[in-house]
């Protein structure tokens, strides 16, 4: 795995990309300090399947669009201590 300074990736990032595509992984380094990583794209192959898989695990209650209680009202505006 290469690395690579900001300013060269920015100067050169066509062609890093293109290393990329083809598998290839590069760092790319602040002053010597790695920052990111450019590795390949791989989408999901099977999304659909694992769409609803939750499904039936957990139950919104009916108290779930209540208002809050009051002193759980002050204490997110600040007026509980």
């Amino acid at each position: 795995m290469e690395a690579v300074n900001i300013h060269q990736a920015k100067t050169n990032l066509s062609r890093l990309l293109s290393r990329v595509e083809l598998g290839e992984e590069i760092v790319i380094a602040n002053r010597g300090v790695p920052v990111a990583k450019l590795v390949p794209f791989q989408p999901s192959a099977d999304r659909r399947s694992s769409l609803g898989q939750d499904r039936g695990l957990f139950k919104v209650p009916d108290s779930f669009n209540d208002p809050l209680p009051e002193d759980l009202v002050a204490a997110f505006e600040g007026g509980a201590e």
